[in-house]
């Protein structure tokens, strides 16, 4: 499976002046799966941020020490109590492939019910 697109960048040449540089931010899905085949990375504090900007409702992890990147996902989320209350349901998967955590994430229902999307991270 391969890493969804998370922005597509564009340079623009003027016919005046210097190079404009215009980022399209793209909105993620409802349902994550990050892929951590080498442990934390500080991009997925920026990541998170960005699930939460977007209103992702839940986020799964799989690959290398992915239970204690759940709980960094998850102290994101809480925060330090000066942001409104946000909540985003997470789950780890040790010793799982990608598939399975995909397949965890596809059975999620209700409010949690959509298409799931990897993110390498």
């Amino acid at each position: 499976m391969h890493p969804t697109i998370i922005s597509l960048v564009e340079l623009r040449l003027a016919t005046a002046g210097p190079p404009t540089l215009t980022l399209d931010i793209m909105s993620h899905p409802k349902k994550i799966v990050l892929h951590c085949p080498r442990g934390y990375q500080p991009r997925i504090d920026t990541l998170v941020s960005e699930f939460i900007r977007d209103g992702v409702s839940f986020v799964g992890v799989v690959g290398q020490d992915c239970a204690r990147i759940e709980d960094i996902v998850d102290e994101i989320v809480v925060g330090d109590g000066t942001r409104e209350l946000y909540f985003i349901l997470t789950s780890s998967h040790p010793d799982e492939t990608i598939a399975e955590a995909v397949e965890f994430a596809r059975s999620l229902t209700g409010e949690y019910a959509g298409d799931v999307h990897v993110i390498e991270v």
